[in-house]
């Protein structure tokens, strides 16, 4: 028995790159005559892909902000037993990085990659999702963010 004497899978793809290169020559003669004529407005403007780096919101929320302020930074070099890396960004902690820890759940992080995380309104941990926040300082916060909003009356406490 020998092999079928037409090779269909090697025409198939040469036939197919012709078509996607006809397409293509297309969309460009169209693009420009359309250019030609001024009516570059209803060609539709090319694939925009994100940037590498990722960027903070423009706008922090206050509750954030308090978080900041509430969780420790301190040196790596002070921690007694480590993780190697870090969970959200995945690469090793060196001796003079910042660590934010988590009074919580004990998790530690590179003090930029946990901000850039509280940036887009997360209140929980990214490894195990437990708050950032631990409940005994709970009723603090929630005192601290009501007073940062600027609203008089806190709606839980009774007005007397």
């Amino acid at each position: 028995m020998g092999f079928p004497v037409g090779y269909s899978e090697l025409l198939f793809p040469k036939l197919l790159f012709q078509v996607l290169s006809l397409l293509g020559f297309l969309r460009r003669l169209i693009s420009t005559l359309l250019r030609f004529m001024g009516l570059h407005d209803f060609l539709e403007p090319d694939i925009a892909w994100p940037e590498a780096h990722t960027r903070m919101p423009e706008f922090e929320s206050v509750s954030a902000t308090l978080i900041r302020e509430i969780l420790p930074v301190v040196k790596f070099r002070d921690l007694l037993d480590p993780p190697e890396t870090c969970a959200v960004c995945l690469t090793e902690f060196e001796k003079n990085d910042e660590i934010r820890r988590l009074a919580n759940c004990r998790h530690i992080f590179h003090r930029g990659c946990l901000d850039r995380w509280m940036g887009y309104d997360q209140r929980t941990c990214p490894l195990c999702r437990t708050p950032f926040i631990p409940d005994d300082m709970q009723g603090t916060f929630i005192e601290r963010l009501w007073a940062a909003s600027g609203i008089s009356e806190h709606p839980l406490v009774p007005a007397f």
